[in-house]
Order: structure tokens, then C-alpha cells, then sequence
């Protein structure tokens, strides 16, 4: 059974930054794309930014230059490195992985950034 996990929110001053981290486990099989997304209170779901298995990586405009993407496919983890946070980055993120069987969804951590 596979099992996406995330990890390393909490509440931040503007400005600040934080750290995600998304494990998965319960898999032998290769993981392909991996990505973060965030739903802020009362808002869609939208795409953060994205990594290959390759390492290539997109963003979103809204996160160019303060977000930086990576992953350690040896751990089956990836990582968001969030910087310059700003009170509209608020909201819950979500790791994706993709794989040859489908895709799966962590629960979810809450990222709050307020003064």
C-alpha cells in the first residue's frame, strides 16, 4: 500500500521560511513525477511547482525565485524549500507522486504565514 506523507509546516513570519518534506512509501516500483500543490482557506487547488524523475522542475509565476523543488530518489522523498514566505502563501500543501499505477496524494500540512 502505498503512503505519501508531508511533513515540516507550521506558522512562519512574513519573510521567513520553511522547509516541506513528502515521503513515500509502501513501493517498489519508480517513482516518475513528483509535485506540491497548496489549496489556501476557501480557495482551488493549484500546482506549486513540479520535479521529473529526470530533475527537471516548473513552478508556478506566483513562487519563481523563493520556492526551490528538489527530491532524493534513493529516499523516495522530495523536498520544498520555501523562501521570501509571504501571508498569500498561506494554505495547506499536498505532495503528488506519480507512478506506472497512478497517482497518489499525501493528507496534507498546513502552512501559516502571518506576523
Amino acid at each position: 500500500q502505498v503512503q505519501v506523507v508531508e511533513s515540516g509546516g507550521g506558522l512562519v513570519q512574513p519573510g521567513g521560511s520553511l522547509r516541506l518534506s513528502c515521503a513515500a512509501s509502501g513501493t517498489t516500483f519508480s517513482i516518475n513525477a513528483m509535485a506540491w500543490y497548496r489549496r489556501p482557506l476557501g480557495k482551488q487547488r493549484e500546482l506549486v511547482a513540479t520535479i521529473t524523475s529526470g530533475g527537471s522542475t516548473n513552478y508556478a509565476d506566483s513562487v519563481k525565485g523563493r520556492f526551490t523543488i528538489s527530491r532524493d530518489n534513493a529516499k523516495n522523498t522530495m523536498y520544498l524549500q520555501m523562501n521570501s514566505l509571504k501571508p498569500e502563501d498561506t494554505a495547506v500543501y499536498y505532495c503528488k507522486i506519480t507512478m506506472p499505477l497512478g497517482g497518489y496524494w499525501g493528507q496534507g500540512t498546513q502552512v501559516t504565514v502571518s506576523s
